[in-house]
């Protein structure tokens, strides 16, 4: 097995596509045809992670962060990012960071999060726009299942929790073949009449090569003819942050105190007030302030994030609690969740978690 069979399924699970303008998820160092020997899930390729993962024999490193996020004019063995850099390119070790992007799935970092807690009836707090298109096709009668069924195995006719959707309308369709065409039907020079479904799907735009590959290798016409639009709707299964509701409605207090206990944080910042019923529960894994006027327009009880500043705690104005438990403290149940998602679709391959804690933050 190559490094690029493990990335590219990472990346079917979480498209690159999806990563935010400023981030630098993929592959940041290594040679992606090389034979993977093992891989190390961790939440930052630091230095002491690559030493883990020469010592477990792993030449690949999956990380949430990406290790190389800024510019970088030099590799200064002086510096943190450099020295992992040299001891990864030393050891053939390939870096690998799914970041941004593996926030912005619903089965992704906020996912982590939300099973610890136990919640349901989730949804994306904040879905994407203008991420999906629409293709229109025109297919014979008796091939419209074969087709259909081609576009859907391809990822296509995805609505929510539902599949396999699409809209049929019977027709007629005309052609004329000129010479040195090969029709499937008609003769060369002869007005034809074919009677035909029009075929709509929607898909996610990351996905359009697939689909159309899907469409001309089951459609048996020479010519596929097809539109494509792009939509203004909302993915509901793709944007920032998450949010549910607990099985049961439990005090303030009690919820404080099970974050501390699930997430072992000794210390929370939160504002008040602490003396309310909590049901509703909003949150984003690392840095979510952005999302706090969304967790407000949810009706959410609550809303459990990152990297807070001070005057984001007045946002809540004490519509809900706003809670700040720390960067790695949100983001660290991703290390399971890479590793569960590759030991799933790898189950007699090594895939690792990491045994090291990387967060740079200490309390007392």
């Amino acid at each position: 097995m190559r490094i690029t069979d493990i990335t590219q399924l990472l990346e079917q699970w979480a498209p690159r596509s999806l990563q935010e303008s400023y981030d630098n998820s993929g592959l940041i160092t290594g040679d992606s045809q090389l034979v993977c020997t093992g891989v190390l899930c961790a939440l930052d390729a630091t230095e002491e992670v690559i030493d883990e993962a020469v010592e477990k024999g792993c030449n690949l490193v999956v990380a949430h962060h990406p290790i190389l996020f800024g510019g970088l004019k030099k590799i200064d063995p002086n510096h943190y990012v450099g020295r992992a850099l040299i001891k990864a390119i030393r050891n053939d070790i390939s870096l690998y960071a799914i970041h941004t992007n593996l926030d912005n799935v619903i089965e992704g970092v906020s996912k982590g999060m939300a099973d610890q807690f136990g919640l349901l009836h989730r949804s994306v707090l904040s879905p994407q726009k203008q991420i999906l298109k629409k293709l229109y096709t025109f297919v014979p009668s008796v091939h419209v299942d074969a087709v259909s069924t081609a576009l859907f195995q391809a990822g296509a006719g995805h609505i929510g929790r539902y599949d396999q959707c699409s809209f049929r309308q019977a027709g007629e369709g005309s052609f004329r073949a000129s010479e040195g065409a090969n029709p499937f039907v008609g003769e060369i020079g002869v007005l034809h009449r074919e009677a035909e479904w029009k075929l709509e799907v929607i898909f996610p735009a990351y996905l359009e090569k697939e689909v159309l590959m899907a469409l001309k290798q089951a459609h048996p016409y020479e010519e596929v003819a097809y539109d494509l639009v792009s939509l203004s709707n909302e993915h509901p299964g793709v944007g920032a942050g998450l949010i549910g509701e607990l099985p049961e409605a439990i005090g303030a207090q009690e919820f404080l105190n099970r974050i501390k206990h699930l997430f072992g944080t000794p210390v929370l910042r939160f504002s008040g007030p602490a003396d309310r019923p909590i049901k509703k529960v909003a949150l984003c894994g690392g840095a979510g302030s952005f999302l706090i006027s969304k967790a407000l327009a949810s009706g959410a009880d609550v809303f459990l994030t990152a990297d807070l500043k001070y005057h984001e705690f007045f946002e809540a104005d004490g519509r809900m609690l706003l809670v700040d438990l720390g960067h790695y403290e949100s983001e660290q149940f991703t290390i399971d969740l890479i590793q569960s998602f590759l030991a799933g679709k790898f189950p007699n391959f090594a895939v690792l978690k990491t045994g090291r804690t990387t967060n740079p933050v200490c309390y007392h």
